[in-house]
């Protein structure tokens, strides 16, 4: 139980790699605080984390900056505290790069860079307390230029130089701060291989490790080793949990 009583806002948390990262989370002591824009499924998802143990919230996200204090501000009420934040929550659309419009660059800094900017900051009197962690989210797009992938690689990056800032600046106070680039067989990953299982092939034959990552035994697990104390000593890092698809140097 490395998370024993820690306190966990994780976003994007109804499905997919931050439904995930609740569950191994869970399993591990920590109290969730599921904000997501889906309300459906994000009470299905505090069910299923209510089933593991008791004391968990449900947040709905309605992408306001305003609203995020807000959300730092109940959990914080319910819980006493706040020692893990992990900015998940990302929507994009993809268009080769000559076609990209700034709706779709305004659609991913808004759902993506600007939230995970907000909340650090909203967070971080908390964290001060706490000694808290920060777990940020990477993507190979950014890191290897992937095509039709401009807005997103876009915001994925900022995203990690904001990071390397906090880690720099919140390191003192005992705050670490990180970031997980991962590749996960998240739901809609799953409806792409059924319409497309040539190209899934051919995706997963790129892969080292021959698979995707499963999004609760590999980013959740990772995300909790990131959470607890025997991360203590890392700071500043983009842990690549892609199968060996990029080598970072």
């Amino acid at each position: 139980m490395r998370l024993q009583g820690k306190v966990a806002i994780i976003t994007g948390s109804a499905s997919g790699i931050g439904r995930g990262i609740a569950l191994a989370m869970a399993k591990e002591g920590a109290h969730i605080a599921v904000v997501d824009i889906n309300e459906e499924k994000g009470q299905e998802t505090l069910k299923e984390l209510n089933e593991l143990t008791e004391s968990m919230l449900f947040i709905k996200d309605i992408s306001k900056p305003e609203s995020v204090t807000e959300i730092v501000q109940a959990v914080v009420a319910k819980f006493g505290k706040l020692d893990i934040l992990v900015n998940n929550a990302h929507a994009s659309r993809q268009a080769l790069f000559a076609d990209t419009t700034m709706d779709m660059i305004d659609l991913s800094f808004g759902t993506g860079f600007y939230p995970t900017f907000h909340f650090m900051q909203a967070a971080y009197p908390e964290l001060k307390k706490t000694k808290g962690k920060v777990i940020n989210f990477a993507s190979g797009a950014g890191l290897d230029g992937q095509p039709t992938q401009a807005s997103y690689a876009a915001a994925k990056e900022a995203i990690r130089a904001i990071s390397r800032v906090a880690a720099n600046e919140w390191g003192p106070e005992g705050i670490n701060v990180n970031l997980i680039s991962p590749i996960a067989l998240t739901p809609g990953v799953e409806a792409w291989k059924q319409s497309a299982p040539d190209m899934y092939e051919a995706m997963i034959n790129r892969i080292p490790l021959r698979r995707l990552g499963d999004p609760e035994g590999d980013i959740g697990r990772t995300a909790v080793f990131l959470a607890s104390d025997d991360a203590n000593y890392i700071t500043g890092q983009t842990i690549m949990v892609d199968g060996g698809s990029i080598k970072l140097r």
